[in-house]
């Protein structure tokens, strides 16, 4: 009886095991920052390499921490053997490797089942968030008696299009001679969505990643529920719908960004070195000599790739748009060799000079700093959920330039829903390895100037961006939406707990009364 006692006074354990990618590790960082915030004990489980991505973030949520000890633990277990390089753990890794390295590492993802179910074992925590990649986490987690709650970590418009498109097989019923600009509809969403065929994944070129999607859709819909990392005024008919005409459970518990750390100014600030000679320093500095708005931030994330003919068009588009700039060209983008794209006279329009128009920064960039400072008055990306939501929060407005995944969905709710960006009109759906269509320098510069130039449509999306921002930052202090949702789905844990110990006392009082004692 005290034992039982005592386990209801011990604070509750969620288990977090997220997708080897940068753009799933990191807001399950910050997300068990929230939850440690409010009590919880937390325990990532994770690879050695990808545990080196999340170690700072951990590392400052437990520093700001009040208990004296660690509320967020990271635990080791190995990287499947499975043929690939050493050090190859992350998504990230694979941009320079072939499609059977890629296959490969997709199946290591089925062979983390043993030390998963090894930790459920030996530690019992009252919860898993785990990645919906993991589908089979939903059988794993039920055959010890724990919940199963899945992250995704995109937008519930996104998860609302996907599931629809799946429930409805929309593109498994086309006609097989309907052209890529033919307009499919997706049925019983709040919003009429359309999109180009060109635009989504076909189940006929694409049969592996499409039964991979029905797979975790199907498996989601039979976990205890799902957490996102958005908040209800970005999205509120989505979350209703999601809940109401889908019949799921959500908890949107975000921007995770702002509720890991209030100071979005931390995130990032211990990497000074940006590229070969470029200082996150100087770069501020030269930000701080920019009138407010005029610098137009790019950023494509860290897996996007573009041909030399995609780059030299954006340098053009940047070139002609007139703006300030601050370009960041990830290490995937496709080449290291800049003279292969790079039109005449744009070195010098990015010279290391304080009165150039800007930077091209190679690899990484501190992105939420950058865009919370004054100068920055747009954002050109490619829809990821991670930065969309950082954008929302500094209530910056963007130009959106999708390339795949749940990427044109996201541009669906930016664009059409919540009027916060245009479109650069990106039209194909393809992989981060794949060619896309080049957009000219031209059509780039257009959505840029009617983004952030002195006119009656830029106004409007600016305003909008504004006010957004503002939401995003209520949703999660306390009494916010997002802040009392981490408190929710707590309690709901907490009583699952407390009925679980009261069903063991229930049978130990059977037992006793049938020793006769």
């Amino acid at each position: 009886m005290d034992t039982e006692h005592g386990l209801l006074r011990q604070p509750l354990h969620i288990l977090f095991f997220p997708f080897f990618a940068p753009g799933h590790l990191i807001p399950v960082a910050d997300m068990a920052a929230a939850f440690a915030a409010r009590g919880a004990r937390c325990t990532i489980l994770t690879t050695p390499v990808n545990a080196d991505i999340i170690r700072p973030a951990v590392d400052r949520a437990n520093l700001r921490g009040t208990t004296g000890s660690q509320a967020i633990d990271i635990s080791l277990m190995p990287f499947p053997d499975v043929g690939l390089p050493p050090g190859v753990e992350n998504a990230m890794s694979l941009s320079s490797f072939q499609e059977d390295y890629r296959a490969k590492f997709m199946g290591a993802v089925c062979l983390v089942r043993e030390p998963f179910e090894q930790f459920l074992a030996d530690h019992r925590p009252d919860a898993v968030i785990s990645d919906s990649f993991f589908s089979w986490t939903v059988d794993a987690a039920a055959a010890h008696g724990v919940p199963r709650i899945v992250f995704l970590g995109t937008s519930v418009f996104a998860r609302s299009c996907s599931d629809s498109m799946l429930r409805n097989s929309t593109l498994e019923t086309c006609p097989p001679d309907d052209g890529p600009e033919t307009l499919v509809s997706l049925p019983g969403l709040p919003h009429l969505v359309e999109l180009r065929r060109s635009q989504m994944m076909d189940p006929r070129k694409q049969p592996g990643p499409w039964a991979f999607s029905q797979s975790n859709n199907a498996a989601d819909q039979r976990s205890f529920g799902e957490v996102f990392n958005s908040f209800h005024d970005l999205e509120p008919d989505y979350v209703e719908h999601f809940r109401a005409t889908l019949g799921r459970r959500a908890w949107l518990v975000g921007p995770l960004a702002l509720a890991a750390t209030k100071d979005t100014t931390a995130r990032g600030a211990n990497a000074s070195a940006l590229s070969r000679d470029v200082t996150e320093s100087y770069l501020l500095q030269w930000l701080d000599t920019k009138p407010a708005g005029s610098v137009v931030y790019v950023s494509f994330g860290t897996v996007s790739r573009f041909s030399p003919a995609e780059l030299r068009e954006i340098a053009r588009g940047l070139d002609l748009s007139g703006k300030n700039l601050v370009w960041v060209v990830s290490s995937s983008a496709g080449t290291d060799d800049w003279s292969e794209w790079m039109p005449e006279g744009f070195a010098e329009l990015t010279a290391r000079v304080d009165d150039s128009r800007g930077f091209v920064i190679r690899g990484w960039a501190p992105q939420t700093r950058i865009l919370n400072h004054r100068s920055v008055g747009g954002f050109m990306t490619h829809c990821g959920w991670n930065s969309v939501l950082e954008a929302v929060s500094a209530g910056v407005p963007m130009v959106t330039w999708p390339r795949y995944a749940d990427q044109f969905y996201n541009e669906k709710l930016v664009v059409e829903v919540l009027k916060v960006g245009v479109s650069v009109g990106a039209k194909d759906y393809a992989s981060s390895m794949d060619a896309h269509e080049v957009i000219g320098g031209e059509v780039i510069a257009g959505s840029i100037a009617r983004l952030m130039g002195d006119n009656e449509e830029g106004d409007a999306i600016r305003k909008k961006a504004s006010e957004l921002g503002v939401k995003a930052r209520r949703a999660v202090e306390e009494g916010g939406s997002s802040y009392n949702d981490v408190g929710q789905l707590m309690e709901e844990l907490m009583a699952r707990r407390r009925s679980s110990v009261e069903v063991g006392e229930d049978v130990r009082q059977v037992i006793l009364a049938a020793d006769g004692v």
